[in-house]
């Protein structure tokens, strides 16, 4: 699809009356539990807690993405740098496949940096590795979920998971975005798609410049 036409009123100001009226209660819920997982993070894997990293958000532009971390550092002597495999942990298995590890991010959202609802925030580097229509995933803030998410999350491979982030971009509505909170709850209980076969997590993106994406024929 041709890039949108002029916003709708959901998309220009609903959107994100709905991140502030769910994202700060959860926030204020939450604390407790993200206190409990601090201090084990910090027990467990040490100090820094929360891993920090430049990630694109609205129209390319770098905001800090801050999650608990779920990794060994780098440095450590028992790790291989280049293997995210050998640096996960059993803990961070967990927090990963309950989101537990996502939790920070509501202050990105109460912020303004992301939305409940949206493409997930990827890394700085593949801003250059995309077609002109895959990077159309910037056109509305990242989000904590999303449709990508809801329907296989890190198992799905990355030409199929960027057009689904083009085609939420093209369908924002109220409706879609309260089956993707709904469904995300599901996922996350079921714990689907955590990572990709053979994967820590998922395999970097490698870029497919020039390769048009067509949305998925999915109905919501």
């Amino acid at each position: 699809m041709a890039g949108s036409t002029r916003p709708g009123f959901y998309r220009r100001a609903g959107k994100r009356g709905l991140d502030l009226a769910i994202g700060v209660p959860l926030l204020v819920l939450t604390l407790p539990v993200q206190v409990i997982v601090g201090g084990v993070v910090a027990a467990k894997l040490g100090r820094p807690v929360l891993f920090r990293q430049q990630r694109p958000g609205l129209g390319g532009r770098a905001f800090t993405l801050v999650k608990f971390r779920t990794m060994l550092n780098a440095d450590s002597p028992q790790v291989d740098p280049r293997d995210d495999a050998t640096r996960m942990t059993r803990l961070g298995r967990v927090l990963r496949s309950t989101s537990l590890d996502e939790l920070p991010e509501l202050m990105g959202i109460v912020r303004g940096d992301m939305s409940l609802v949206g493409p997930r925030p990827l890394l700085m580097e593949y801003l250059p590795r995309y077609s002109t229509e895959q990077a159309r995933r910037h056109e509305v803030r990242p989000g904590l979920t999303g449709w990508a998410q809801v329907n296989g999350r890190n198992a799905v491979d990355w030409p199929e998971r960027l057009a689904m982030d083009v085609w939420y971009v093209d369908h924002v509505s109220l409706r879609l975005d309260l089956q993707i909170l709904w469904r995300t709850v599901r996922a996350v209980v079921v714990r689907e798609g955590i990572s990709q076969e053979g994967q820590a997590t998922m395999e970097p993106f490698q870029g497919e410049a020039g390769t048009p994406l067509e949305g998925p024929d999915a109905g919501v």
